[in-house]
């Protein structure tokens, strides 16, 4: 046999085992790094073997140290089989090929030259930067109780399913009355023709749009949100919360109260059960925004910084300089790639060619849907308006792309006990104002590749959840329910005036949490927003935003008593500067 054959042959029985014992050393490191695990934390805090006790402490000590090296070994193994499964292994394990028949790796002992070969040609931080995003993104299945009424979240997790079938149905009935194929139908030759001729210039590519409407606006998501009814009845001690009756008076006029009760809007979510931080934990949270240092040292310095971090291409090193919310808008781009992991591969490439190839090849009826929503909305923004050919066809191929719908698994998704309507390839519905989530990313990239695999992973993360009902503790009812609070807690006088008139305080926010800003700050204001998502890996920052603009313009909110005066105070948002108000509010006691 060929020395380089032994050599590959070798390689391939050596690589694994270096994968999965270079899997267990981080992983091992990570959770040393947690708080509580340090050597000297446990050396102080455990007796001696020698004192009473101490053997028995001993033993028990080494046993929880092997279930941990045993508990780190079976998660390296299973990162190790989930690896396999990606795109980016074919091209990761091919490098290592070459690197265990190069110089450097001595047959003899190939363990040990491969993974030093491996971390002196930068491979490890590729590896590294692979299982960062595969343990990120990983979605944990939550354990549901069988029985449904022990469930106090039931109510919630069925409405998100029957929200999911209601949109779906409409986009069915308007595939009937168009008699529009939902999956699609082969484009003509002429119109395959037109279409590719002016690809790069779709806003000139005439088709007729008289007939056609968003299926769903932020408007219709609220008014589901604000009906729905948890388990959980009001009593007694809910009432005397807003009356200052003793419990023998509260009782007596009960039904007194409660008709009163029947007769205000059902516009609060306090009835849901669902975790929200305080004030208090939102700053532990975004601490670091507090810190001194937070300006870099100069833009010239913190710039300089950034392309140090970027020479790394370290994931994690590339959301911790996120945080700061300075980042230079030359380099955004590039250390957005790096946390999201969508730096742009040969796979990505293919893929988009695919896409696209199905673009020129068949229509159905979302594309109508949306070139509806780009000339609705991008179109007439002074600030977007310009990209609205790349937007056409990036919000094209995202509707067409079908591994959308295998990294989203929804309540619905999984549900059988409903009729299920067909959707969209990408498994979801486009709504009205879907465009302006990808917009901002015009701003960054100038190749629609790099700019469409950076969108996706950037909705996937978060965006999907804005636009859906779930319980999950970023979605969007925990970011209604934690903005309520805050009012609450921290603008009483606010949230009272907005009883008073019975206007409910999240219809004048929730555009802006649903669509997470975009459209609504100035676009630099907006990538410094999201610079904060990305970096603290939270959407919580939205609703502590919508606060803070709702604080900072409370005295002209307190003159007007209409909807529409309250709106047009809260419609432009072109002087909000979003670090130093942010910085403020935590700063505060």
């Amino acid at each position: 046999m060929p020395e380089w054959a032994e050599a590959k042959r070798e390689s391939r029985l050596a690589i694994e085992p270096a994968t999965v014992a270079a899997l267990e050393v981080a992983l091992e490191a990570e959770q040393d790094t947690e708080p509580g695990s340090s050597a000297s934390t446990s050396e102080s805090s455990s007796p001696s073997k020698n004192q009473p006790g101490g053997q028995t402490n001993g033993n028990l000590q080494l046993h929880m140290e092997e279930l941990k090296d045993a508990s780190i070994h079976h998660t390296a193994l299973k990162l190790s089989e989930d690896i396999k499964a990606m795109k980016i292994y074919g091209s990761l394990y091919k490098m290592v090929q070459k690197l265990a028949c190069s110089p450097e790796v001595d047959k003899d002992d190939m363990k040990h030259t491969l993974e030093a070969a491996i971390k002196a040609n930068g491979l490890e931080t590729e590896i590294r930067n692979v299982i960062y995003h595969l343990i990120r993104n990983s979605l944990k299945v939550e354990p549901k109780p069988t029985v449904p009424s022990s469930d106090p979240l039931y109510y919630l997790r069925r409405a998100g399913i029957q929200w999911e079938r209601r949109v779906r149905k409409s986009l069915n009935s308007m595939c009937s009355e168009s008699k529009a194929q939902l999956q699609g139908q082969m484009r003509s030759a002429t119109d395959r023709e037109e279409i590719l001729t002016k690809w790069d210039e779709l806003s000139n590519y005439q088709i007729d749009l008289t007939n056609y409407r968003p299926v769903y606006a932020p408007k219709d998501l609220l008014d589901v949100l604000l009906s729905l009814k948890g388990p959980v009845k009001q009593d007694e001690t809910e009432y005397r919360k807003y009356f200052r009756f003793s419990q023998q008076q509260i009782a007596s006029k009960l039904k007194l109260i409660k008709s009163f009760f029947s007769f205000l809007p059902k516009w609060e979510f306090s009835h849901i059960s669902l975790p929200v931080k305080n004030l208090f934990e939102l700053r532990v949270h975004f601490s670091e925004l507090l810190r001194n240092d937070n300006n870099g040292g100069g833009a010239t310095d913190w710039a300089v910084t950034c392309q140090k971090i970027l020479k790394t291409r370290h994931a994690p090193l590339c959301q911790q300089a996120l945080k700061k919310g300075i980042t230079p808008p030359p380099l955004r781009g590039h250390l957005w790639a790096y946390v999201l992991g969508s730096q742009v591969e040969a796979h990505h490439t293919e893929h988009w060619d695919n896409l696209k190839q199905s673009v020129l090849t068949t229509e159905s009826i979302v594309d109508k849907l949306v070139f509806k929503d780009v000339q609705l909305t991008a179109t007439n923004d002074d600030r977007y308006f310009v990209f609205e050919d790349v937007l056409y066809q990036i919000m094209l191929c995202f509707s067409r792309d079908s591994e959308i719908s295998q990294m989203i698994q929804t309540e619905f998704t999984n549900s059988a006990k409903v009729k299920q309507y067909e959707g969209p390839a990408c498994g979801f519905v486009p709504f009205h104002g879907i465009c302006m989530l990808a917009a901002p990313f015009c701003y960054l990239y100038d190749n629609p590749v790099a700019l469409y695999f950076t969108f996706r992973a950037f909705y996937v993360r978060y965006c999907h959840r804005l636009t859906t009902i779930n319980t999950h503790p970023q979605g969007i009812v925990s970011l209604c329910l934690l903005f309520e609070k805050l009012l609450q807690t921290h603008e009483p006088q606010l949230w009272s005036h907005f009883r008073e008139l019975q206007i409910q305080p999240i219809r004048v926010v929730f555009k802006w949490l649903m669509r997470a800003f975009s459209g609504h700050l100035p676009p630099e204001q907006l990538l410094i927003l999201w610079d904060l998502i990305l970096g603290y890996d939270s959407l919580e920052i939205l609703s502590l935003l919508a606060l803070i603009i709702l604080s900072f313009r409370r005295e002209s909110l307190m003159q007007v008593v209409t909807l529409e005066n309250i709106e047009a105070i809260l419609s432009d948002l072109s002087s909000v500067k979003v670090l130093p108000l942010i910085q403020l509010t935590l700063s505060r006691d």
